[in-house]
């Protein structure tokens, strides 16, 4: 048999195997090609960090820092409760990947580095960095937004921020536990839900009893979503003596031993699968009061505003990510004798994201802008602060997952299978929508800023103000607005703020996007000329210049 098999003639090169009509690997690219994100630095006074931005957007699309995000969401955080000794630990392992983009993030200043800035436009140069660097992966986005957060909660209680603040506004990185005022760099998080309750952290058990020294409490109790658990320091609620209260918890106390935190389990879930969410629980952990007691709800809501920034950031970026993604398959990608990029109908689909993408954006940049000069003092972007903040993480991150999935869909197949990384970030999508509040919640707190206080609804309809006259779609749609104010319910919450939403993206489209890009959607999502699915703009829209401005020529 060997004899007669030698002399079988060599098989002719199996052509099966040839790959063609594929794209190219889209890394390395520039994060930061974007005309709305660079618009939006400059126009909310950040313009000076441009060049930093670029440079990281640069970084971002590298194929190195491309691996770490598929890295570091392939090999989950492990939870180590003990050593091999059998001591108690409560630590949590991630692989050097996590490490990695961790290091970057917090040296660009994606954490708390923006309070120790004095320059004008700090916050959005962070807000800008964040919209190109999450390119990579969002789980990481959590501790880094946390500890943005955190300080200005802290600072209401002076003696506590002027120990901690110098420590959390480094651009260190040092992710060793141990005693915090022996470290660089902090990283800050949060504890805030309990199983009873959720979002209702009015209900919490987890109980504080004051000790012999003013300020310190000892905490028992059992919180039920507490992400990043190797920060440093959280701010956590719990019902003292005189009702809720906000406390600061150390990881690792003054002396060197560590405080009771045992982390019970982390969370499985859909997705933000690299970095950790954990149930700790509390038996005797030493904690500081932050603020006065009964007042907890009051002194952590300044961290709350601030993390809901930053899931419409993240939020915004996803789409970003995906619509990048998506251009550069349907660019080199052919059906039916053309490539994808020139059917008629793909075209107005990748249209119809960019549409939306470019509105997330620069919403989020606003938002950026009215946060940055709302702490320098400016009242009436404070008034506006409190209520857009909550219309656009409402509105942007319910977009983020049918976004996701279009864009994903315009890889078919191909997107659907985990080496795409489309499906990441599917799975990312819905978090953004549910952290800091879901739907309902945030529906809810605009509902709230209104009853309480006339100057949050001026300071939205002076912001819309500035576009009147310029789209009779816009005009008729706050007129609209203005009627729905006076007749809202919590039953029609949610129609309002989209409709709120609507109207201040298309507002800001109007006064600052190419007239293509804002007549397209106001037409669309103010006019009624669009149906329920992406890519069903009108005939009118000029595709081709929404899409040379979304998605500019590679190299």
């Amino acid at each position: 048999m060997a004899q007669t098999l030698a002399h079988i003639p060599p098989l002719p090169r199996n052509a099966t195997h040839d790959v063609t009509n594929q794209p190219p690997p889209l890394t390395p690219y520039d994060a930061s090609e974007d005309a709305a994100l660079l618009e939006g630095l400059r126009r909310e006074g950040a313009g000076w960090a441009e060049e930093d931005v670029r440079r990281l957007g640069r970084a971002a699309g590298s194929a190195e820092a491309q691996e770490w995000g598929e890295q570091a969401n392939r090999h989950e955080p492990e939870l180590r409760t003990h050593d091999r000794y059998g001591n108690r630990i409560d630590e949590v392992e991630f692989h050097p990947s996590w490490h990695r983009l961790m290091g970057v993030a917090v040296a660009e200043g994606l954490a708390g580095a923006p309070w120790a800035d004095e320059r004008p436009g700090a916050h959005v140069a962070r807000t800008a960095r964040g919209l190109v660097w999450g390119h990579t992966d969002a789980g990481h986005g959590c501790p880094t937004s946390m500890t943005y957060a955190a300080v200005p909660a802290l600072r209401a209680q002076p003696e506590l921020a002027a120990v901690y603040e110098p420590l959390l506004t480094s651009r260190v990185y040092d992710p060793v536990l141990r005693v915090p005022t022996e470290k660089r760099g902090l990283l800050a998080g949060m504890g805030m839900t309990e199983k009873q309750g959720g979002s209702d952290v009015r209900t919490n058990t987890t109980t504080a009893a004051p000790t012999a020294e003013p300020g310190v409490y000892t905490l028992r109790g059992h919180k039920w979503f507490t992400s990043a658990p190797m920060c440093d320091v959280f701010l956590v609620l719990a019902q003292a003596p005189d009702g809720l209260s906000c406390f600061l918890v150390p990881r690792v106390l003054p002396d060197g031993s560590r405080n009771t935190f045992r982390i019970q389990r982390l969370k499985d879930k859909l997705g933000n699968r690299s970095n950790a969410s954990s149930e700790p629980e509390f038996d005797g952990t030493v904690a500081w009061l932050v603020g006065p007691e009964g007042r907890g709800v009051k002194t952590i809501i300044e961290m709350v505003n601030c993390t809901r920034l930053d899931c419409v950031m993240m939020s915004a970026t996803l789409m970003r990510k995906t619509l990048v993604e998506a251009g550069h398959h349907v660019r080199y990608r052919s059906a039916f004798g053309a490539r994808l990029l020139e059917q008629p109908l793909m075209r107005n689909v990748l249209a119809d994201l960019a549409l939306e993408s470019e509105a997330a954006t620069t919403l989020t940049l606003r938002l950026a802008g009215a946060a940055d000069r709302a702490v320098r003092g400016d009242g009436a972007e404070s008034a506006f602060r409190r209520i857009a903040t909550a219309v656009g993480k409402y509105w942007v991150t319910k977009r983020g997952p049918a976004f996701t999935a279009e864009a994903l869909e315009c890889l078919g197949g191909n997107g659907y299978v985990e080496d795409s990384g489309m499906p990441r970030h599917y799975r990312e999508a819905p978090l953004l929508s549910i952290w800091e509040g879901s739907g309902n919640v945030n529906a809810l707190d605009v509902l709230r800023a209104l009853s309480r206080d006339p100057g949050p609804a001026e300071a939205l309809f002076a912001e819309l103000a500035l576009a009147r006259g310029a789209d009779a779609r816009l005009d008729t749609a706050v007129s609209r607005l203005k009627t729905g104010l006076s007749t809202a319910t919590e039953t029609g919450a949610r129609r309002l703020v989209e409709q709120m939403a609507l109207a201040l993206q298309a507002s800001l489209l109007v006064r600052h996007a190419p007239a293509a890009v804002a007549d397209a959607f106001c037409a669309s999502r103010l006019g009624g000329d669009w149906g329920h699915a992406f890519g069903t703009l009108p005939d009118s829209a000029d595709l081709d210049t929404i899409l040379a401005r979304a998605l500019p020529e590679e190299d």
